[in-house]
């Protein structure tokens, strides 16, 4: 079983103010099983967007898993803000947090299955 979204995303924001990054939750979803969509602004322009991985992946039974939704790749605050709209529309229980670091340091470890 995994933690609710929204302990986790509190634990998210704590662990970027920690780093003295700014976080803020940009859309709030479900409490105990929203998706959750982390967004990394690198203040150049240009996001990195992390989503949660497919469903079946190893470890993400309990645990939860990120792909980079853009093969990696940076794209423009406005290519995000498009895709995350779509996603709003087939699941309005997402959550979107937004990081804003220059050096592109996400906080997600080693729980990204793809980079």
């Amino acid at each position: 079983m995994r933690i609710k979204s929204e302990i986790w995303v509190k634990a998210y924001l704590r662990r970027c103010q920690v780093q003295g990054l700014s976080a803020v939750v940009v859309r709030r979803g479900d409490e105990h099983a929203g998706a959750i969509y982390i967004c990394l602004n690198r203040l150049d322009g240009t996001v990195k967007l992390y989503g949660p991985a497919p469903a079946g992946l190893e470890g993400g039974e309990s645990e939860r898993r990120w792909v980079s939704c853009f093969a990696n790749s940076p794209i423009s605050e406005g290519e995000a803000a498009t895709y995350l709209a779509r996603q709003v529309k087939f699941d309005a229980d997402i959550w979107i947090v937004e990081v804003e670091d220059k050096a592109g340091r996400h906080f997600l470890g080693d729980a990204v299955a793809e980079e």
